[in-house]
């Protein structure tokens, strides 16, 4: 299949190119830069280039593509209402140039906000409706397309995608804990995530893409349950800091704005997911990830 890939480049989307090209797909990848043209190109993939506000690109990358997977997100923390407000428009635009074609549409989502009190399953639908909410209500309005003809599937992902070069949250908790001389959980750091080493998330992307029936939620989850003291326990260990316990109140001064997702449980079960795809997760653990040294070099 010729997939087009938006974040191509990114933490995931450089994982899910590999993938895609050592399964014999081909792939196009979006890209804002020459330097993402020049690494797209030195894998064997082609690049389109664009970013999430070039519609027209988008349009473009979709129309000449057999899948499009789309991962992308501007993830601006100071002005998330920019970053649904793109998220929704990008979607729109992707569906709107798949439209009758019965080709797959995948849209990357996240597990935050589904559910309270349990972990979170594939059956359970997002709340986020409309363009003023969480991603812009990205993940239904996808899901809208299936009537449409498009082979929509949602792949939602563990707060930690996790791996050697990860700059997201875990790196952030990283950072936190270099700047404050000590590694810290928020309260009793109860407070649990899920995980997911990134060859395996990519690994999945790439089966969903091949398998998957329209309509279908997949979670990206290998490791359903890691407490937030796990984490803070395992940063210290590895930048030999003490660790501790931060009071809720703190967290922001503490950990910066990924105190706020630090204090919440992020939790899904991808029972359904396996079963549907075969998909057994095989990559190291988070906290194995951490004590090897991933986040410190």
């Amino acid at each position: 299949m010729r997939a087009f890939v938006t974040g191509a480049t990114g933490w995931i989307g450089s994982a899910v190119v590999d993938e895609l090209l050592a399964a014999g797909h081909e792939v196009v990848g979006l890209t804002r830069s020459p330097e993402g043209e020049q690494k797209l190109t030195a894998k064997g993939a082609a690049a389109l280039r664009g970013d999430l506000d070039d519609l027209d690109a988008l349009r473009r990358g979709a129309a000449d593509a057999d899948a499009v997977i789309h991962l992308a997100n501007k993830h601006d923390w100071g002005n998330p209402a920019e970053s649904d407000r793109a998220e929704r428009a990008a979607v729109a635009a992707l569906g709107d140039a798949l439209a009758g074609s019965n080709r797959p549409l995948l849209v990357a989502s996240a597990l935050s906000g589904l559910v309270e009190g349990r972990p979170a399953t594939e059956d359970d639908a997002s709340p986020a409706v409309g363009p003023d909410s969480n991603r812009g209500g990205s993940e239904n309005l996808a899901l809208d397309y299936v009537a449409q003809g498009v082979r929509t599937v949602i792949v939602r992902f563990a707060p930690s995608v996790h791996g050697r070069g990860d700059w997201g949250f875990v790196n952030f908790l990283t950072a936190a804990a270099r700047k404050q001389s000590a590694s810290g959980y928020i309260g009793d750091g109860s407070t649990t995530w899920s995980a997911v080493h990134r060859t395996d998330a990519a690994r999945l992307i790439r089966l969903g893409m091949e398998q998957a029936p329209a309509g279908t939620r997949l979670h990206a989850v290998a490791e359903e349950s890691v407490t937030t003291k796990e984490i803070a326990e395992a940063i210290g260990r590895s930048l030999g800091l003490p660790v501790v316990s931060v009071a809720p109140e703190d967290a922001g001064p503490h950990f910066g704005f990924v105190g706020h997702f630090f204090a919440s449980t992020m939790t899904a079960t991808s029972t359904t997911t396996r079963q549907l795809l075969s998909w057994q997760p095989s990559g190291p653990s988070l906290i194995e990830d951490i004590d090897a040294g991933a986040y410190t070099a």
